[in-house]
């Protein structure tokens, strides 16, 4: 939703929300039980901690059975391999999410692997990640189905748009290139080694900053009348206190963008939104099996 020249991932993720709400109580009384999310939390990072109970709750809000798991920080691999092939198992469990990052004694990508592809909710694994390629229906990851939504809600027209994607991670930079190509974008990716990076992202008409580096883009970087999506979220000290800030200079870019995402309040927001989403998908096409 636009106020000004301001995406509000807030208000939208609301909106989202209302939507997914309503799809679940049409499953609920069609199948006789609510969808299931199991979110698994190991250790005490207090960031995860947050996110894992952030997302317990927002599951609960829209009637989804929201569950979180938490293991001690000690917890083996194999102990956690374990737990999976449990949730794998449940008729009740839809979806499976494992909050990252793991204690270093533990093989993320094991792990993510050793998750049902039908229950991937973060749509990490690789199967997941095999079908997007193939343009196939699957899994998506949520930051990207974020992004995508909030494109489409600013009425940004893709087909033939020239996009940039600052960011090559499996979790944002990949997958939104991905469904950007779906939609008939042209499509760079851009990384730490691209040359001329100002140069390139000046060429976008859909800029989508997921590099994690606070504030690199600048308002002589993007184009006059570009889209800027702002995935990033970096902790910076202003005056004496810990602040919360995008990929994007965000004061500077907004003078010249035609529409972009603030942070927080902006792709945030929607993450949680598509987690919700991608639960209630996974549940119907578990029930249709």
């Amino acid at each position: 939703m636009l106020n000004g020249n301001v995406l509000d991932g807030k208000a939208l993720a609301s909106k989202v929300r209302t939507e997914v709400k309503e799809r679940v109580d049409a499953f609920i009384s069609r199948h006789g039980r609510a969808p299931g999310l199991d979110v698994i939390l190991v250790g005490e990072n207090a960031a995860s901690v947050v996110y894992t109970r952030n997302k317990e709750k927002a599951a609960k809000e829209v009637g989804i059975r929201g569950v979180l798991h938490t293991l001690a920080g000690a917890t083996t691999e194999a102990e956690l391999l374990k737990k999976i092939d449990q949730l794998n198992r449940d008729p009740n469990v839809d979806g499976i999410l494992v909050q990252l990052p793991l204690p270093k004694h533990i093989n993320e990508m094991r792990v993510l692997d050793a998750i049902d592809p039908g229950k991937d909710v973060d749509g990490f694994h690789p199967i997941n990640a095999g079908l997007l390629s193939s343009g196939r229906p699957s899994l998506v990851p949520c930051t990207p189905m974020g992004c995508m939504r909030l494109l489409a809600e600013a009425d940004v027209s893709l087909e033939g748009a020239n996009a940039v994607v600052l960011g090559r991670s499996n979790i944002v930079g990949k997958p939104v290139a991905q469904l950007l190509l779906h939609k008939h974008a042209t499509v760079t990716i851009a990384h730490s080694r691209t040359r001329d990076l100002p140069a390139l992202c000046r060429t976008a008409d859909v800029l989508v900053a997921a590099v994690g580096r606070a504030e690199l883009v600048r308002r002589d970087w993007v184009k006059a009348g570009a889209v800027v999506i702002d995935v990033g979220i970096n902790r910076v000290v202003r005056e004496g206190k810990s602040v919360l800030v995008g990929d994007v200079l965000f004061e500077e870019v907004k003078e010249v963008a035609r529409a972009i995402t603030p942070v927080p309040g902006g792709v945030g927001p929607m993450t949680i939104a598509y987690l919700l989403s991608n639960t209630v998908d996974a549940a119907v096409a578990r029930a249709a099996t």
